[in-house]
């Protein structure tokens, strides 16, 4: 961007990396580090370094973690028999703070997609098969995402398992909480009533 120094143009150019972070944005991060303390930007310097030294994967779940087996793993009151399948560990996260999973999971780290060259060999399903042979699960409980990506994957899993001695469960989708049903879209309401269950 014209008008600013080198340096500062280098850091625009560095923060506009990040995903979902315009010119403009970055800019902006960029006018922050300036107006903050030595110490603090040192502080972050810090806490980033030590993400890109400490942070690694699960070997069991391929999970974030600083050892080798994530806290999850590693907790005996977690439900060994219950997997997980999800995306990315933002995922993870969101179904954690939900607190109503107790089971494990496994991270994929991405969907098919073939435009992008992703495809399954680029997933973590053979490693999924690997750990249900080896632990004795009961289900396997795939929470990719309502798009086509998401549901391809989820399809090439329950294909993959078919002939294991488990149940293979889809999350829920459809009408949130507190929502009207005369508001949702055409693509809501039909899994709202594939995925109906009694009351």
């Amino acid at each position: 961007m014209k008008g600013y120094p080198p340096p500062v143009r280098r850091l625009i150019a560095e923060f506009s990396k990040f995903p979902g972070i315009g010119e403009k944005t970055a800019a902006r991060l960029a006018t922050f580090v300036l107006q903050s303390s030595e110490s603090d930007m040192a502080r972050l310097a810090e806490c980033i370094m030590d993400v890109k030294k400490k942070i690694k994967i699960c070997e069991v779940c391929y999970n974030l973690t600083e050892k080798e087996v994530c806290e999850i793993c590693s907790d005996p009151s977690r439900d060994k028999g219950v997997i997980g399948v999800v995306e990315d560990t933002d995922t993870l996260v969101a179904i954690e703070e939900s607190g109503g999973f107790h089971g494990t999971y496994h991270v994929l780290h991405g969907v098919l997609s073939p435009a992008e060259g992703i495809g399954p060999d680029q997933l973590r399903i053979t490693e999924l098969v690997k750990r249900i042979r080896e632990e004795g699960v009961r289900e396997v409980f795939i929470a990719t995402n309502p798009s086509v990506q998401g549901e391809s994957t989820a399809l090439l899993i329950k294909r993959m398992l078919e002939g294991f001695p488990l149940v293979v469960t889809r999350i829920g989708m459809g009408v949130p909480v507190g929502g009207s049903l005369k508001y949702v879209d055409k693509m809501t309401m039909a899994k709202a009533i594939e995925f109906r269950r009694g009351v």
